[in-house]
């Protein structure tokens, strides 16, 4: 844990609450597991004090349900109180796999179904808890972040929304325009991105990879994501590409202009490994367009690293291109759901961000700065050092 001096000198703001929504259960419960353990082994000096008591907790997640109704409505019920604690709120509003029963049919959560449970619970606690803080990771209508003409600005309204019933922070990953925050300028938003848990994930998996500039280089799909690549480039110490979508704009197909071609812009790759960073895979089309004309410029090794494996078109196109040898590995986060289709397959990797999110959640409740876990480029630098000495460094 990064910076654990600054919590043994801090107070924290209020007793510490999860509130784990249905959506989110399995990275709840894995959070849950790093906080008892950062509590017990950390020497605050709140832990002996008798107005501290629940500093220290085999469990943090507080009971809680949101039940539906037949006709489809719901209502969230807390099942022990929440008055004066700093409450934490976790949300997947991309679980595909929750259902429940709606006139004798099973209808499954969609991402508005997320957000209004998100809404009662925060109802529910509101006026009652010392701090509602609300941890998204998947950044709801995050697509929908600007408006062009007659369009609505369902992003900024949500984060309006949240803020007018009470939300002190919030907390998201990767936002795929972090300018969105502007929406809500007086209130807490922050925006974490996961490149130390990417390269963790992936040197753990491949042991022979040379992170240099001769060997690597890498790659944004899009100019969208350039300002990920570039920090990413920047830390590796290799230099960076970017593909560049031509798009029709005379044309609309499903809400957008569809890609007439991608051209790249960079240096040779010839013979070099290859990392494509990006927010997402959604229908993964593009992602693996990129992949195929990054093998024809004869790229030795592709990998796909992205904070959110969505899939939404399943993983038929996926398991083709791994087959046809188009890229070796797909690094996403377990930040979101993921099908259990998706984990059994050979080329899929997890970067794991359990314990970081833990961290975050650890360091907000005793207030101090979000320094401490904003800037990973010290970690990344020391953990390729001890990769390339060929350290034990998968402590």
């Amino acid at each position: 844990m990064p910076n654990l001096h600054e919590l043994e000198a801090a107070i924290p703001v209020a007793p510490l609450k999860l509130l784990v929504l249905d959506s989110a259960t399995r990275l709840g419960n894995s959070v849950n597991h790093h906080l008892i353990n950062f509590r017990k082994s950390v020497k605050n000096i709140a832990k002996n004090d008798p107005a501290f008591k629940s500093y220290v907790s085999d469990n943090f997640i507080m009971d809680s349900v949101c039940h539906r109704f037949n006709t489809g409505e719901g209502k969230a019920v807390l099942s022990e109180s929440v008055r004066g604690k700093d409450l934490f709120i976790l949300v997947d509003v991309c679980n595909h796999s929750i259902s429940y029963t709606l006139n004798a049919y099973t209808n499954y959560k969609s991402p508005d179904d997320h957000y209004q449970d998100l809404k009662r619970v925060i109802a529910a606690a509101n006026g009652k808890a010392h701090r509602i803080n609300v941890i998204m990771p998947f950044l709801y209508e995050g697509r929908q972040h600007k408006r062009s003409g007659r369009e609505s600005l369902d992003c900024a309204y949500a984060i309006e929304e949240l803020n007018n019933m009470g939300v002190s922070n919030f907390i998201t990953f990767d936002a795929h325009d972090p300018r969105v925050q502007n929406a809500e300028p007086l209130h807490g938003f922050d925006n974490f991105t996961p490149p130390y848990q990417f390269i963790r994930a992936l040197l753990a998996t491949e042991d022979n990879l040379l992170i240099d500039k001769d060997n690597l280089i890498v790659i944004s799909p899009d100019e969208g994501a350039l300002d990920r690549a570039v920090y990413f480039a920047n830390v590796l110490g290799v230099d960076v590409g970017m593909f560049y979508k031509r798009r029709d704009y005379s044309t609309i197909i499903n809400g957008k202009n569809p890609i007439i071609a991608h051209e790249f812009l960079g240096d040779n790759i010839d013979g070099k490994d290859v990392i494509i960073i990006d927010d997402m895979i959604a229908s993964g089309g593009s992602m693996l367009d990129t992949a195929r004309q990054l093998k024809a410029m004869n790229a030795k090794r592709v990998y796909i690293c992205c904070t959110f494996g969505l899939f939404t078109e399943g993983l038929a196109r996926f398991d083709e291109a791994y087959e046809k040898c188009y890229f070796d590995r797909v690094v996403t986060t377990n930040l979101t759901y993921q099908n259990p289709e998706l984990i059994s397959r050979p080329y899929y990797v997890e970067a794991d961000m359990s314990k970081f999110l833990a961290s975050i959640i650890d360091f907000m409740n005793h207030d101090s700065s979000m320094a401490n876990v904003y800037t990973p480029t010290d970690k990344i630098q020391q953990f390729l050092a001890k990769y390339n000495n060929r350290e034990d460094f998968m402590l």
